[in-house]
């Protein structure tokens, strides 16, 4: 089929959608609903199949299907088209989005039965996948961030979707507001490469990218690549921008399915992969991408271990991956870090689910401290829930750990890493286990908690077919990526991976590659302390939880002030209350009482009293009396020729 075609369908398939729900927001069947949502996602997920399949066809060195449908800007030297690739990278985002997507409208279409407002949720979300395919498939940054700003109101139209409840209204003004301060910088990225390289076409910036690395901070690469960073850290959660994700658990739970595991938060991960030739050249901001993702993934993991709620675990789980993430972009392992990007999506998407399926279970009950032993009564989600435990915390030969263990050797090996990073990627993958095997422990396993008058079930097949699907897609999801010292063991299996990426991603130095044979031994030892570390630490949450329930209470209340601060979430909403949010608001109240009130009210009342006077005083002339009209000539006269005797 046409390339134009195709392209146009996979893109406006869930426009289409949109459209037709959000016209029909008042109706009520959720069947309807959902099957027009669902139906809508799908035909975009086999058109990006369609356009894969075509690209895989191509030779490797020019798989890029580029559609322009207009010329859409056109100033001086600024001319940007409406125009959308297909290529390596944006092939596995597509079908991710629209793959994993499919998947969560499905389930939706069961979760959501009872909401009245049905309609309308699945018409945003389906503007949010339109939203998100512009993201991936412009071709340049202005079409980029178009997408960009529309997942960010897509966001905030689901996560405040029960916007009646102030404190899940508040969750989506915090996630819009946090973002924007994020987008700002990004704009500011935008303004800086295209002021130096005169295009913000993704393919011809990396083809302008300079040879030789800038060493200096105020480079404009280096700058450039800084502010995009700092938009990134807004959309994927990142320090010091992370806090908006935790809270958006406050929308229906698909909803973070869809945005905080397989969307949104991956998408400053991809645009840093997009312009990967751009960040090689800008050292210092490699360096700062690494810092900040390993400090943020083990700063999460940290949190995730004291959270109660199953929604709010998962959520710092998100936040400290796309730390992972980030490390991997921070080092040069573009390909790892796109590697644990899909990886993530599976397994995360699964457990988000899962997590709503027992969610549904206990009547919308959040706390797993009220549960426990529903693995009798729910079968398939738990099983399913476990095949995401074990892709999370890196066991072999599960989805999560192939890429988990390939950021980890990239960050300390490459010539951009550093043992301090693997350390702290390390530590994190050890802390995920303990808190994701906390987790299992107390939903899944050990005693019955579960209130006397709710009775847990498990979901009907609308939702239990996507967690089988995603369960899979956790196990062998990683078998495509498998690093070249397991696959040489087992037959020389090709890292399949690798070689889809190769032509677009930048190499690192040979020497520093990572899978040179003299390396063997080092990598299978870094590999080993990590899975070891991790099924060490999971062990020791099994017996804290499982086998003798009161030991966590003795470690928190040893702990105690640590314990504390961990719990309250390092206070870091607390601390921007008191040092920005509370005094922007005092500030900003000072201005409207003494500069709008006492200022500018006052000009304007005066200016229009003024008026208003002067206007009085020319209608009292207006008498309609021509004796009055002719003195009023008479002095005029006499006061003109007064002047002309004086002269």
């Amino acid at each position: 089929m046409n390339h134009t075609i195709l392209m146009s369908i996979l893109i406006l398939s869930p426009l289409i959608g949109f459209m037709i729900n959000g016209f029909r927001y008042k109706k009520h069947s959720y069947l309807v609903a959902g099957s027009i949502a669902t139906a809508a996602v799908f035909i975009s997920f086999i058109s990006s199949v369609l356009l894969v399949v075509d690209l895989v066809g191509m030779p490797a060195e020019s798989r890029r299907i580029v559609v322009s449908f207009f010329e859409w800007v056109g100033v001086a030297n600024l001319k940007i088209d409406a125009s959308f690739v297909v290529d390596q990278i944006s092939a596995i985002m597509v079908l991710v989005i629209t793959g994993v997507g499919s998947l969560i409208h499905l389930f939706s279409t069961s979760y959501m039965h009872h909401d009245k407002g049905v309609a309308k949720y699945f018409a945003y979300l389906n503007l949010f996948i339109f939203n998100m395919l512009l993201l991936v498939l412009g071709s340049n940054l202005l079409v980029m961030f178009v997408g960009w700003e529309g997942v960010g109101l897509c966001s905030y139209l689901l996560i405040g979707f029960w916007f009646k409840d102030e404190e899940k209204a508040a969750a989506g003004m915090k996630a819009f507001i946090t973002n924007r301060v994020g987008d700002a910088a990004f704009l500011l990225g935008m303004f800086i490469l295209f002021l130096t390289f005169g295009t913000l076409d993704f393919s011809e910036l990396n083809a302008l990218a300079p040879t030789t690395a800038e060493a200096t901070w105020l480079g404009a690469v280096t700058l450039g690549t800084l502010f995009l960073f700092i938009g990134a850290t807004g959309k994927s959660a990142q320090i010091p921008l992370y806090v908006w994700l935790p809270d958006a658990m406050a929308g229906p739970t698909p909803v973070s399915a869809l945005i905080h595991a397989a969307t949104m938060v991956t998408a400053g991960v991809y645009m840093i992969v997009r312009l990967n030739p751009l960040f090689m050249v800008a050292p210092n901001t490699m360096m700062v991408i690494a810092i900040i993702g390993a400090a943020t993934a083990v700063l999460a993991a940290t949190i995730g271990m004291t959270q109660w709620d199953i929604k709010k675990v998962l959520a710092y789980s998100t936040v400290s991956q796309l730390g992972y993430m980030f490390l991997a972009c921070g080092v040069g392992a573009f390909g790892a870090a796109m590697f644990h990007l899909m990886t993530h999506a599976f397994f995360k998407a699964l457990m988000f689910l899962g997590s709503g399926s027992v969610i549904h279970a206990m009547h919308e009950e959040q706390d797993i401290r009220k549960m426990g032993a529903l693995k009798k009564y729910m079968p398939i989600t738990h099983f399913t829930f476990v095949l995401g435990w074990l892709a999370i915390i890196g066991m072999p030969p599960f989805a999560g750990f192939f890429s988990k263990d390939e950021i980890l050797w990239f960050a300390f090996s490459s010539p951009f890493g550093h043992v301090g990073l693997w350390v702290a990627g390390v530590i994190g993958a050890t802390l995920t286990a303990f808190y994701m095997t906390r987790l299992m422990a107390l939903t899944f396993w050990g005693k019955s908690r579960v209130p006397k008058d709710t009775h847990p079930h498990e979901s009907d097949a609308m939702m239990t077919i996507p967690l089988i699907v995603l369960g899979v897609l956790s196990v062998i999801g990683g078998w495509i990526g498998i690093p070249h010292v397991i696959g040489h063991v087992l037959g020389d299996i090709p890292n399949v991976w690798e070689h889809w990426l190769e032509p677009l991603i930048t190499k690192l130095p040979a020497a520093a590659e990572g899978h040179a044979v003299d390396h063997t031994t080092l990598e299978w030892s870094l590999m080993a302390v990590s899975v070891g570390l991790a099924a060490i630490s999971a062990a020791v949450a099994y017996q804290m939880y499982v086998r003798k329930p009161g030991a966590s209470e003795k470690v928190a209340e040893a702990l105690g002030p640590v314990y504390k601060a961990v719990y309250n979430k390092y206070f870091v909403d607390e601390a921007y209350f008191g040092g920005i949010i509370n005094p922007l608001i005092r500030a900003s109240r000072g201005l409207w009482y003494y500069i709008d009130v006492n200022f500018i009210d006052k000009c304007t009342y005066w200016a229009g009293d003024l008026v208003k006077g002067g206007g009085s005083l020319i209608r009292s002339l207006q008498t309609g009396n021509m004796q009055q009209y002719a003195m009023y000539i008479g002095l005029g006269l006499v006061f003109v020729l007064s002047i002309l005797l004086m002269r």
